[in-house]
């Protein structure tokens, strides 16, 4: 089969390109393109192509905005990325594939390959990885980046970066960021559902944990974890919270 492939990128010399590439590979045709991502919308919802090749980074309307208004089922998508860092670990994730720019005729090639496959194997039936990849940007766009912390008559927004871990206390927690603590009045359970999980992870009933803070786990007794951060501190990983850690991470800790 051939596959109908549509061309969305705001650069008109990255256009020319890939239009270049395209046509030294066999069993493609270019059935449209697109200079920017309402157009790319209509483009794309009328000519139905089976592939498409989407940047990122765009005006107005960026590429994953554009996925989100597209006619279900949506066709297979090969982003087109720069140096959006969580956008590559998000398609790693979800196992969608991307190209870096400035694409290579090799790397191309390869994702086309891919692409037929992924045609061939899914027989018409929409995409889970790409669902569940709008699925965990649409949770991260809306994560809170700043937390107001009021205390003294004023208001500390603290970012939420600088986070290492934040402890349980009542109907309080507190948040621990480096040497200074502050104290936020929320429960731990709803400040959870506020925070990027890409980011943040329940490691106990009375903790959180930022990720790229954790450097080691250790088996204790009971089945529980003590977890490291980068600081020295030792916290506690319950059994009932492993499963959300193993997700995290992509790893199965317990062997």
């Amino acid at each position: 089969m051939r596959m109908r492939i549509v061309i969305v990128d705001d650069e008109p010399l990255a256009r020319r390109r890939l239009k270049r590439l395209l046509a030294g590979s066999g069993g493609v045709t270019i059935t449209g393109e697109a200079g920017d991502g309402l157009s790319a919308v209509t483009c794309i919802n009328d000519l139905r192509p089976d592939v498409v090749l989407l940047d990122v980074q765009m005006p107005e309307l960026d590429g994953f905005g554009v996925v989100g208004r597209l006619v279900r089922p949506a066709p297979l998508i090969i982003f087109l990325t720069a140096f959006d860092r969580y956008a590559i670990q998000a398609f790693e994730v979800h196992a969608i594939d991307y190209l870096l720019k400035p694409v290579s005729r090799d790397r191309l090639a390869d994702a086309l390959i891919h692409a037929r496959e992924r045609l061939t194997s899914r027989d018409g039936h929409p995409d889970t990885n790409l669902t569940a990849l709008m699925e965990s940007l649409a949770r991260r766009r809306s994560a809170a980046t700043r937390l107001p912390v009021r205390s003294d008559g004023r208001v500390e927004l603290v970012d939420v970066t600088t986070i290492d871990w934040i402890e349980a206390a009542d109907n309080y927690v507190v948040l621990h960021t480096g040497r200074r603590t502050h104290v936020l009045r929320e429960t731990l359970s709803r400040l959870e559902e506020r925070l990027d999980p890409e980011q943040f992870v329940r490691i106990h009933r009375s903790a959180i944990v930022r990720l790229d803070r954790v450097v080691r786990l250790e088996s204790a007794s009971r089945g529980d974890y003590d977890v490291t951060l980068r600081d020295g501190t030792r916290l506690t990983l319950s059994r009932t919270c492993r499963s959300r850690l193993e997700k995290a991470v992509r790893t199965e800790i317990w062997k």
